[in-house]
This record gives structure tokens, sequence and C-alpha cells, in this order.
């Protein structure tokens, strides 16, 4: 497990290091394209708490970034009907150009990743990380 540890980090730096290198001439970075894209998976506006749950990241990192994308006009805030001072962020048009242009940056990138493993090979590294999440989430409970 320690060395399965190991290569989880190293990997999660290098995967930040290369998204940070598509996305920079957006105006991205990974942290941000991250944020993009916990508010498009939503199903409807949610607050900033909600978006970092879905990140698996800590809320004051998220309202940050999401502070510093509304500063880019990226996304926008709107009342939350069901709390006063969690309010809901809403993706902006200019932030679904960003998204969608980080997206077609992504897609022949991540199909040059993938080349040489077997679509089983890749379900398979899924299905444990999804498991190691899922125990993780429940040791932090």
């Amino acid at each position: 497990m320690t060395e399965l540890t190991l290569s989880l980090f190293r990997v999660n730096n290098l995967m930040l290091a290369w998204g940070d290198r598509m996305v920079a001439p957006l105006g991205l970075t990974s942290a941000r394209w991250q944020a993009l894209g916990a508010i498009v998976a939503a199903e409807r506006p949610q607050p900033v708490a909600w978006l970092a749950r879905d990140l698996g990241a800590n809320r004051q990192n998220v309202q940050r970034i999401v502070n510093d994308l509304e500063g880019e006009g990226l996304v926008s805030f709107a009342p939350n009907p069901h709390h006063k001072r969690a309010q809901l962020v809403m993706l902006t048009p200019k932030g679904r150009e960003a998204y969608d242009a980080a997206i077609a940056r992504y897609r022949p990138r991540a199909e040059a990743l993938a080349a040489g493993f077997s679509a089983d090979e890749l379900a398979t590294a899924r299905q444990v990380l999804q498991a190691l999440r899922l125990r993780l989430e429940a040791d932090a409970d």
C-alpha cells in the first residue's frame, strides 16, 4: 500500500502540472479548471461547500478559487433560497467558453495518455481508485 500511495502522490503532482500546462494558454490552472468542471457537472447551482465536497477539497481553498473565477467573470453568485450566507455559484457564458476550450485541449491529450492501455486496464485502475476513495471518505467520517 505504501508503494501505491507514493505512486499516487507522484501521479497526482504530475497530472496537476500536466493540466496546468494544458490550460495555461486559456488563463486557467488545474485548480480553476477542476472548479469549473464541478460547477458544470452539478445538476443545479450549488454553494461552495457542496462544490468542495464534490471535489474532495477544502472549502476555504475552493472559496478562494471561486472568488478568483468570479473576479475574472467566469462565475457569478446568486442568492441561495435555502441559506442566506451560502450563495450559489453559477457559470457565466465566459466561464462556459473557458471550460469548453479546456475540454477541447484535454480530449486529444487524454487519448494520447490512454494509448497502449486496454479498456479493461483503465476500468480496473478506475475501480481501484474509486474503492480507495470510498474507504478514505468513510475513514474521514
